[in-house]
């Protein structure tokens, strides 16, 4: 066999290779077709951002519980009665005074009375360790079944518990709303520095206060601060 016709059987082979190689790379397609193949990686971030609109979207089933002491502000605008504003507020107070640890410590909060206490009270949970009112010796008479909050429920050690006031020495005698300094006032429980440099501000700005009640107009003071306070501060004029 001449040279020239080897070449051209090895031409041949060759095409015949390629073929045989394209088929097999290549099947089920028709030649030039370009495949697609899925991605095996992680799913867009907009998928989950979707999930968690929905998820929050979502109205509460019936047993489903917010953790208060732990629950993000997206979170709590879930329960009923509960805006963002709110929801604001209920944060930043935990992160300045610790957690609420019951209903009964949530009334700290500006803004959140019986009628909402009563409507999250199905919803709301509470994980946060709390420290024991310095005072719950005076609280041992108090029927806490008389409670609108409680009432139907059984008394638990959470309906006694508090966040820790500060680790102030408290006056010896009670103090006038309406001559105390600063300091004066942080040492009352429930009141720290914070909030005694408003009630300063709003007694400079607006006069004084008339009535115990009046306290409440000062933003972060709730009826559950001024029930603490009776006693502790002299009569108003």
């Amino acid at each position: 066999m001449s040279s020239e016709r080897r070449a051209v059987f090895l031409l041949i082979a060759l095409g015949i290779a390629g073929v045989l190689v394209r088929s097999l790379v290549h099947s089920g397609g028709a030649p030039g077709a370009v495949a697609y193949h899925a991605s095996g990686g992680p799913r867009s971030p907009f998928d989950s951002v979707a999930a968690r609109a929905r998820r929050l979207a979502r109205p509460l089933r019936k047993g489903e519980r917010i953790d208060l002491d732990a629950a993000s502000r997206e979170e709590i605008t879930r329960l009923p009665r509960i805006g963002p504003g709110l929801a604001a507020r209920i944060v930043n107070d935990r992160e300045e005074h610790g957690p609420f640890g019951s209903l009964e410590g949530l009334d700290r909060v500006s803004g959140v009375g019986p009628s909402v206490l009563g409507a999250v009270k199905p919803y709301a949970a509470f994980s946060g360790k709390v420290a024991v009112d310095r005072r719950v010796g005076g609280l041992a008479g108090r029927d806490f079944r008389d409670s609108p909050i409680l009432r139907g429920t059984e008394p638990s050690v959470t309906s006694v518990l508090r966040p820790a006031d500060p680790p102030t020495r408290r006056p010896a005698a009670p103090v006038s709303l309406n001559t105390a300094t600063v300091e004066e006032l942080a040492q009352l429980p429930g009141i720290g520095p914070a909030k005694a440099r408003a009630i300063v501000a709003d007694r400079e700005r607006r006069g004084p206060f008339r009535t115990l009640d009046d306290l409440t107009r000062v933003p972060g003071v709730g009826p559950g601060i001024t029930r603490r306070l009776q006693g502790r501060v002299q009569p108003l004029p």
